[in-house]
């Protein structure tokens, strides 16, 4: 009996995200309504949910969010300079008469794009636009040009800066609080973004290796499916490529250099990275009354949609958490047969599952609150639990039907492409994907020796 508040709050609000209600509104009215009913049952205590007020304080005074509206507004900056378009140029006309040198390309555009945005719909869409047209121009299958963009895209994920990794941060930061004190240590240890920037930053590099020597063996193998630029057509030299790689390139160096140099916090680094995008975009005569305005109101939807959804789901918590919701998922998770390998096994399957309907800001505010104190409490890294996550949950935007970067990619796609063609491209870098979960699992050091070099623990 005590399970079934918790499940019935599951399935309530599982019911109105299939409804299409927004998702905000559907977290915090499902939970106020059921919060209403069991104490009407006796099975909830109202006075729980004056805490309510304290955690959107505390949400509105974290210095960690503060680098989410700096950071969107940095990506959307970015965007709208066009430095997408001269660095895929620059470099499709270096690589020259060679196959495949157009999607190896892509996938560089779409690392540097992760790097310096860190906007998954945003790269997806871009990359669609100017690439797929000219890999298809060129002869380019389908099916590889598909799956090459959505994977480049998606990158933004898991290469710092990322939002996921800030949101993820300061999740975290305060499940490992709560593990900790839930564990009778009461000087707790801390886990920090700039934690998850360098934990996920080899991890991050590692899957690009992977994603080209994928891209490599196919060309050798398959020339005919990404055929090489025809000899008439002219090489690019070095110093256009140059003249377009350097404005990204320095400013993610000046934003990641200060974060991983202990010079700035993330907060610090991402106004920098804002005030280094509009910098870059004046200089390219992209900066004007009407770009600002479209990129101020952008970056505003997208700021107010992560904070509408984190007040649903602090509601979410709090409700589950006084039906004893905390309490059943341990005890649940705690009997399942391998012990912290099977629970972990488990909570990556159900994010994964998760992720075909559910954006990655509401997993992270939702369902790791829940579940990772707990994992946490079995002893588990706190750095190389988040990287898992964030793969995870990269994986996730490109598995079929329900794909966020599919969509994304659908949207901008000519109509000679069809749906069946993207959900066929986007296989192998799916299962590069879990290869690399694979890697990171075995081999935790990946993620966790980076931020014990750099910040000495």
């Amino acid at each position: 009996m005590d399970a079934l508040w918790p499940l019935l709050l599951f399935l309530a609000v599982f019911a109105g995200l299939m409804v299409g209600y927004p998702v905000a509104f559907t977290l915090a009215g499902v939970s106020l309504t059921l919060a209403l009913l069991g104490s009407a049952f006796g099975a909830f205590d109202l006075s729980l949910l004056e805490a309510l007020p304290n955690r959107i304080f505390g949400a509105m005074s974290s210095d960690t969010l503060v680098a989410v509206p700096l950071f969107i507004l940095m990506g959307v900056i970015l965007e709208k300079a066009r430095i997408a378009e001269d660095l895929l140029g620059s470099l499709a006309g270096l690589a020259g008469q060679r196959p495949g040198a157009l999607a190896f390309a892509v996938l560089l555009v779409g690392a540097l794009l992760a790097a310096s945005t860190g906007i998954v719909g945003a790269t997806v869409v871009t990359m669609g636009l100017l690439a797929l047209p000219a890999m298809l121009q060129r002869g380019y299958d389908a099916r590889l040009a598909c799956g090459t963009i959505c994977a480049a895209g998606t990158l933004g994920q898991i290469i710092p800066p990322s939002i996921i990794l800030v949101l993820l941060g300061d999740q975290l930061s305060s499940a490992y609080s709560q593990a900790q004190l839930a564990q009778g240590i009461y000087a707790p240890k801390t886990v920090s973004v700039g934690d998850l920037f360098a934990g996920a930053l080899i991890p991050g590099l590692l899957l690009v290796v992977l994603y080209a020597l994928y891209l490599a063996w196919l060309a050798w193998r398959s020339p005919a499916r990404m055929p090489a630029a025809p000899a008439s057509e002219p090489r690019a030299s070095i110093g256009p490529l140059l003249q377009s790689l350097w404005p990204p390139m320095l400013l993610i160096l000046a934003v990641l250099g200060a974060i991983l140099g202990g010079i700035a916090t993330p907060s610090e680094a991402a106004a920098v990275g804002a005030a280094g995008a509009l910098l870059l975009a004046a200089l390219r005569g992209q900066l004007n009354r009407a770009m600002l305005a479209d990129a101020a109101r952008a970056s505003t939807r997208m700021t107010s949609m992560v904070f509408l959804i984190l007040i649903g789901a602090s509601l979410f918590s709090l409700v589950f958490r006084g039906f004893g919701g905390d309490d059943v998922v341990h005890e649940w998770l705690g009997s399942l047969p391998g012990g912290v390998i099977g629970a972990m096994l488990v909570v990556m399957l159900v994010m994964f599952l998760l992720g075909f309907m559910l954006d990655f800001i509401e997993i992270i505010f939702v369902v790791v609150p829940i579940v990772a104190p707990i994992l946490l409490m079995m002893g588990l890294d706190p750095i190389w639990l988040g990287i898992m996550i964030a793969i995870n949950l990269q994986t996730s935007f490109l598995t079929p039907p329900f794909g966020f970067a599919l969509f994304y990619l659908r949207g901008a796609a000519p109509d000679a492409i069809t749906t069946l063609d993207i959900y066929r491209g986007v296989v192998p870098f799916i299962a590069l994907q879990v290869v690399m979960l694979i890697i990171l699992a075995i081999f935790p050091g990946l993620a966790t020796a980076l931020p014990a070099w750099v910040y000495g623990h």
